[in-house]
């Protein structure tokens, strides 16, 4: 039975707004079978005044679109990224075949990795081989192996900033300098530590810890199957 008395003490429009928001949830076709209720329901809006709900409606959808749009854009940029860069490693492919020496391969890599990859600078190091010009030797005990091991552990690429006394390993003192970003790609073939590779940019923003190593890795194991292959080649 109604309490007369408790309902005249509370006027009709003294709704919870939990109660509301209760109601709208378990019917959400609400505004679709009232929508002339649309025209009179004020939202205040940033830039002052007030706005209807579908003014509201409106303006979110617009909003939503240009975010979409955004983010479009990026991934078509990121698309047209990967597809350079992928055209890029296909020609250092096709270059590295037609090396004849492993003098000749080496100084192929240098220069595509120049041109083709845009590095400032450009480390090669090999472990203990033969014939091999001073500048890319990489003995046993060289501390660049104890720095970079969890490279060769996780047979992956680090990239971004270093430390001061890493990147003076990896590109001398004077260059180190002006070294911003790097990247350091770990040179295996199968089970076999054939040494690394290290790229410099003075660009802050060319390597970015952040960024994918996948397409890294895959240089890795080009020069690598490259290096294994001319290495087994008399």
């Amino acid at each position: 039975m109604v309490n007369n008395a408790d309902h005249m003490a509370r006027p009709p429009d003294a709704l919870d707004a939990a109660q509301v928001l209760e109601y709208l949830q378990a019917h959400p076709d609400f505004f679709e079978q009232h929508p002339e209720i649309l025209e009179f329901i004020q939202i205040p809006h940033a830039t002052g005044g007030a706005i209807s709900l579908i003014q509201r409606q409106v303006h979110w959808l617009k909003e939503k679109n240009h975010e979409l749009e955004r983010k479009l854009l990026a991934l078509l940029a990121l698309a047209r990224e990967n597809q350079a860069l992928s055209h890029r490693m296909h020609r250092l492919a096709l270059h590295m075949m037609q090396a004849d020496t492993l003098e000749a391969l080496l100084q192929l890599i240098h220069e595509q990795l120049r041109n083709e990859f845009r590095a400032d600078y450009i480390t090669l190091r090999l472990l203990d081989l033969p014939k091999l010009p001073t500048a890319f030797v990489l003995s046993q005990d060289d501390p660049l192996l104890q720095h970079f091991a969890s490279l060769f552990s996780s047979r992956q690429s680090q990239c971004g900033r270093l430390p001061q006394t890493r990147l003076e390993l990896l590109f001398g003192a004077e260059d180190a300098l002006t070294v911003a970003t790097s990247v350091v790609v770990p040179l295996l073939h199968q089970e076999r530590t054939l040494g690394l590779l290290a790229l410099g940019s003075r660009d802050e923003t060319r390597f970015q810890p952040g960024m994918g190593t996948l397409f890294l890795d895959y240089l890795g194991e080009i020069i690598s199957h490259a290096l294994a292959h001319r290495l087994q080649t008399p």
